[in-house]
């Protein structure tokens, strides 16, 4: 028997040799497992809450509650309601009569431009070279002058056929012709198609978008 074995004690419980056991406290991985487990709990909470105060102060909650109800801050596009049925309506071409006066040195201008005029439906009135205070003077392509009540009926309705013309209204001026007098870089009268769309463009103009913020 050891030196070891306590007396009395023998069998399964004889201890042999001569040093005495190491006692080893058991080993604690679950608890630790716990400890971890509950800590990342713990953190995970903690950081979702201050996600939570964080969406509050920046606006977040507002966000969530506007994408809820199924609308956003985006501004939406409008139409502008179309012109009141009240507005003076443009005079149609075959009720606008017009003078065609050249104030350039290249003869047959006024006549031709009138053959055409005359086509697309306008009334024409006194054919011939410009008067002095026109004569060789006008620079661009055409001016239109008008009795002042054509500035924004007649005067319009002719602008569609030459585009880029200068506009003038004189007070004094009686009756309801318009004149046009044919400028120094004049070519030609705009296309048909192009005048005809102009002209369908300014009597029915599109109503102008308007932004307005859905919230």
């Amino acid at each position: 028997m050891s030196m070891l074995t306590p007396p009395g004690m023998g069998g399964k419980y004889r201890i042999t040799g001569n040093k005495y056991p190491r006692m080893r406290r058991p080993r604690r991985h679950g608890r630790l497992v716990v400890l971890v487990v509950s800590s990342a709990a713990v953190l995970g909470v903690g950081g979702w809450g201050t996600l939570q105060l964080i969406d509050v102060f920046t606006g977040g909650g507002r966000k969530a509650s506007a994408a809820a109800d199924g609308t956003d801050c985006a501004p939406t596009t409008k139409a502008s309601p179309s012109p009141s049925p009240s507005a003076k309506p443009l005079p149609e071409p075959r009720t606008i009569t017009v003078n065609v006066l050249n104030a350039t040195t290249r003869s047959g201008l006024a006549k031709k431009t009138a053959d055409e005029l005359k086509k697309r439906g306008f009334k024409i009135g006194d054919v011939g070279n410009a008067p002095k205070e026109y004569d060789k003077k006008v620079k661009g392509a055409g001016m239109l002058l008008g009795p002042a009540a054509a500035l924004d009926t007649s005067l319009p309705v002719l602008g569609t056929q030459l585009p880029g013309a200068e506009r003038r209204t004189e007070a004094a001026r009686e009756g309801d012709a318009v004149d046009l007098v044919i400028g120094d870089t004049f070519k030609t009268l705009a296309k048909q198609p192009d005048a005809d769309r102009a002209l369908t463009k300014l009597a029915s103009p599109e109503p102008a978008p308007t932004s307005k913020k859905g919230c």
